[in-house]
This record gives C-alpha cells, sequence and structure tokens, in this order.
C-alpha cells in the first residue's frame, strides 16, 4: 500500500496496475469481473433477488486468489474498494481491446517487470 492516501482515480490507477502485474492474476480478475456481472444480470433481469448475493462472491472470491495466491500481495479493495471496483472493470475493457499490457507498459515504464496477455 502507498505510504500516504491517494487523493485521485489517476493517481490510485498506476498503484492498482502495479499490484496486477501478473497476467494469470489479471486473468482471475477477469474472471471474477465478468462473473459478477452475468451474475448482477441475471438477478436483476428474473428478480431472483437472493442471487445478489453471488455478486461478490463471484467477484471477489477469483480475484482474491489472484492476489493472495498468485500476486502474493494484498488487494487494494481493502483501502479504496470503489476506486478498485473502477479499475477492475477499466483493466477488464482494456484487455477485452487487447489494450491492456500497452497500458501496463505506459504505466509502469518499459523496464517494469510485466507479464503480458498471451498473444499479444
Amino acid at each position: 500500500m502507498p505510504s500516504h492516501p491517494l487523493a485521485s482515480f489517476e493517481a490510485f490507477w498506476p498503484y492498482y496496475l502495479a499490484q496486477h502485474r501478473l497476467r494469470k492474476n489479471r486473468a482471475l480478475h477477469y474472471v471474477g469481473t465478468i462473473s459478477a456481472s452475468l451474475a448482477l444480470l441475471y438477478a436483476l433481469l428474473s428478480a431472483q433477488w437472493l442471487a445478489l448475493l453471488l455478486v461478490p462472491l463471484a467477484g471477489y472470491g477469483p480475484a482474491w486468489a489472484g492476489h493472495f495466491l498468485i500476486e502474493k500481495n494484498r488487494p487494494a479493495t481493502f483501502r479504496y474498494p470503489l476506486w478498485s471496483l473502477v479499475a477492475d472493470y477499466k483493466m477488464c475493457f482494456l484487455a477485452l481491446q487487447g489494450r491492456m499490457v500497452a497500458e501496463l507498459s505506459r504505466q509502469l515504464g518499459r523496464g517494469a517487470s510485466v507479464q503480458g496477455e498471451a498473444g499479444r
């Protein structure tokens, strides 16, 4: 965690990316983000309100496993919950567009140790 509070999402984003350098961790985040979105959509469209309980489980389960088991760091969600949620979606959208590795390189610098997406 940064030693001082981050005052904006623009300041948070490079920190968030530094916590997601490993491809497998990012992949688990994509699974969580998409699964949580689908669970929310299902609950809303079917009016199965108990399904809303699946949303945080589907989203945080894979993501936190990625941090604790793969990246070996602490999820930023604990200190910056809203910015982390926004960053999860931003990271997922960039990956779907094939732009995530370039964003990691741009934000963290070319010399940073970053694992790219397969085939990119």
